[in-house]
């Protein structure tokens, strides 16, 4: 890195380049309504928010209730990634196999 002598610069010479990298959460399966009894398939890099944004009522299918809470998540490094995985899901249209990865990611956490 070459450093600027001489008199005070108006910016820095010296630049640092920042990477972030971001995780998209898979929270399709995670979220249900137990009023509903209906599952929410979607994505977010913010669970936490995400969560209380449908509580809050911004989404309209999960407007009509504010009892969501997150049931599942998958984490992944892209947010086509996560996309993937969504349509993946919501193409078995099948609510067996929702609760099968639910239940499943409760028998490792136990383990």
């Amino acid at each position: 890195m070459q450093k600027v002598t001489g008199s005070t610069p108006v910016t820095s010479t010296i630049t640092i380049s920042n990477v972030f990298f971001r995780l998209y959460y898979l929270f399709s399966v995670s979220i249900y309504s137990p009023s509903l009894d209906k599952y929410y398939v979607g994505y977010t890099t913010d669970l936490e928010k995400r969560l209380s944004d449908h509580n809050a009522g911004i989404s309209d299918f999960t407007s009509q209730q504010v009892d969501w809470q997150l049931k599942y998540s998958e984490k992944f490094p892209t947010r086509s990634d996560a996309i993937k995985r969504e349509r993946e899901i919501k193409k078995k249209k099948s609510r067996k196999y929702i609760e099968w990865l639910i239940s499943n990611a409760l028998i490792e956490r136990n383990q």
